[in-house]
């Protein structure tokens, strides 16, 4: 064998392990709510194996009869070292991290086992759906392997259809979280690792054709015609599908093609959402049989020079950048009601805006927002230093942004899909993220696109933004640390900026540490009274900023971190937040509740 042909193969092998990879393995369903679900949240079995031994044998080839075969120990004469009926439990959807003190730090394997009742209905297909599970999840029913998924953030299913039986059935899932190099994101970060099954798991029953997927949005540029597709999936691809917007009297029926995808147009007048105006409209999608439901708001969002036009008008975007921890236990967020804690925070603050970082967001956040009148700017975890030259590091991370845009598409709110997190430049660097910002837009033409990119200081006193990437990206949105990482906070009122291109700038990071109740004077790091100075100074140099149509200060509560070790300090905690980890109010919270009632005032007018 060449050396060539061995490059291929193992290239091959990258882009193969990169990816969700079974015959079971299904195109994502999107709208799960809508559908005839039923849920395996709630307990748990869970097994402890750092080394892998229940799926890799020791010498490291997989097993046939692992953990994932589930196997009861009737006989005593078995030796077994293993047993699911004996194990310690999880509540799922959760992280391990906060659930049991000694899994705190743990990255490694997981298993999970759920046993539950259930009857498949006759001519109906079932799928089983993870709305994520962090980082590598491989997934086993009845003691079959289905496939694998790699990434921590997005949703994955698989159909099993055949494969539930009457009675009791086993679910088991191998879950490691182990940070790797060629990973998305990569082995440093600036977040919790939170392991384990952390959103929901659900049984999804369809019938034998049903509908799968669907977009539907204001045409690109056109405040009247509302566009679309359907995919169908199933053997009967060719049957007739409605779409129905009763309110706005739309009844359309559409003849798919023989894959079964159908496209639409029609003209309407729809009450436009926006913050002030969160409209949502009911959109049926029908079949014969099949029918899909969903809450779908109409708007345009565009760039004219350095202004950013929601339906046809100037808007800022006052906003905040939001990590899925939850407020007061400060875990993995796994509920509605934790999502809507932090989204009133916000909306308390006087935001309109929200940057949900680094990674995508569980789906009832972005619904919820969508609710309250929150705009929305959606990230996937390209952050710092990954591997740019690597096919399957490339594939992984396009996979994530294509699971995200599916998944989310058609919530109106989100405006801004993001690629990228503070990367260091480089011509590879370049590459790989223009081919996601590609991908992004032939995915969904009518956002926008950009990345957290991060400025430069061109001579004592003036700073710019100067990446290449702003040439592929909608806004020249960066992060700065003026007064914290770089200075003290007088610095801020020396510093102006200058651009060379004529586009909306946003920073999507600011701000710096404080400890609620920590009082000193405005030079002390780490006191209340240094983070309010700081924030101050920051707002009057952010005014300064030329073409400023958006801001997202680094961040709304404290949240986990490793990186911040101080004692008594930090304790594992980022402490940037305008609200602590307990959820009190720190000085800064108030001075931007300040600035973001004169900017709605401003622009409302």
């Amino acid at each position: 064998m060449t050396i060539t042909t061995m490059k291929k193969i193992m290239l091959l092998m990258a882009l193969w392990s990169a990816t969700m990879l079974s015959a079971q393995f299904a195109p994502q369903i999107i709208n799960v709510e809508a559908r005839k679900t039923t849920s395996l949240n709630g307990v748990w079995k869970t097994t402890v194996d750092p080394f892998e031994n229940g799926y890799y044998d020791y010498r490291w080839k997989p097993m046939k009869n692992g953990y994932g075969a589930d196997k009861d120990i009737t006989d005593k004469t078995t030796l077994y070292e293993q047993n699911f009926a004996n194990e310690r439990t999880l509540i799922v959807p959760g992280d391990w991290n906060t659930q049991r003190s000694e899994f705190y730090y743990y990255e490694g394997t997981i298993w999970y086992r759920k046993r539950f009742n259930f009857t498949p209905t006759e001519n109906k297909r079932t799928f089983l759906y993870f709305g994520a599970a962090n980082y590598e999840a491989i997934v086993f029913v009845n003691g079959k392997e289905l496939g694998k998924h790699i990434g921590g953030f997005t949703p994955f299913n698989f159909e099993v259809t055949g494969l539930m039986k009457k009675g009791e059935n086993s679910v088991v899932v191998k879950v490691d979280n182990k940070r790797a190099f060629e990973a998305v994101p990569t082995v440093n970060t600036d977040w919790w690792n939170y392991g384990g099954i952390t959103r929901g798991v659900t049984l999804i029953e369809t019938p034998a054709t049903f509908v799968r997927d669907y977009y539907v949005q204001l045409k690109k540029g056109d405040k009247n015609t509302i566009s679309g597709w359907v995919q169908l999936d199933g053997k009967q691809l060719d049957k007739s599908v409605n779409v129905e917007i009763p309110e706005l009297k739309i009844a359309l029926q559409l003849k798919p093609d023989a894959n079964g995808y159908a496209t639409f147009e029609c003209k309407a007048k729809p009450n436009y959402w926006s913050p002030e105006n969160p409209k949502l409209y009911t959109v049926n999608i029908v079949t014969d049989d099949d029918v899909v439901t969903d809450q779908i708001g109409f708007r345009t969002i565009e760039t004219q020079g350095t202004k950013i036009l929601l339906n046809g008008k100037e808007t800022f975007l006052r906003g905040i950048c939001i990590h899925e921890e939850a407020a007061f236990r400060n875990g993995r967020i796994f509920s509605k009601e934790e999502d809507i804690t932090l989204l009133e925070w916000a909306k308390d603050m006087g935001c309109n805006f929200v940057r949900l970082a680094h990674y995508p967001h569980n789906e009832q956040m972005v619904r919820q927002a969508e609710r309250l009148g929150l705009l929305v700017w959606s990230e996937i975890p390209v952050y710092w230093t990954i591997q740019w030259t690597n096919p399957a590091t490339y594939q992984n991370a396009e996979n994530q942004l294509t699971d995200m845009i599916t998944r989310d598409k058609n919530r109106t709110n989100v405006i801004i899909w993001s690629i990228a997190n503070e990367t260091p430049q480089s011509a590879e660097r370049f590459s790989f993220l223009s081919r996601l910002a590609a991908k992004a837009r032939s995915l969904d033409p009518v956002r926008l696109v950009g990345a957290a990119m991060e400025k430069e200081e061109v001579k004592p006193g003036l700073m710019t933004l100067k990446d290449e990437l702003s040439k592929v990206t909608d806004v020249l949105s960066f992060n700065q640390y003026v007064g914290w990482y770089d200075g003290l906070p007088e610095k801020c009122d020396r510093v102006n900026w200058t651009f060379s291109e004529q586009k909306p700038v946003i920073i999507s990071e600011f701000g710096g540490c404080a400890v609620f109740g920590m009082h000193g004077g405005t030079t002390d790091r780490f006191t209340e009274e240094f983070q309010e100075d700081l924030y101050i100074r920051s707002i009057n140099m952010l005014k300064r900023v030329p073409g400023l149509a958006g801001v997202t200060p680094w961040i709304l509560k404290d949240f986990r971190s490793p990186r911040r070790q101080m004692r008594d300090i930090q304790d594992d905690f980022n402490r940037k937040g305008v609200i602590s980890d307990k959820g009190e109010k720190k000085k800064s919270f108030f001075i931007m509740q300040k600035w973001y009632e004169e900017l709605k005032k401003q622009y409302n007018k």
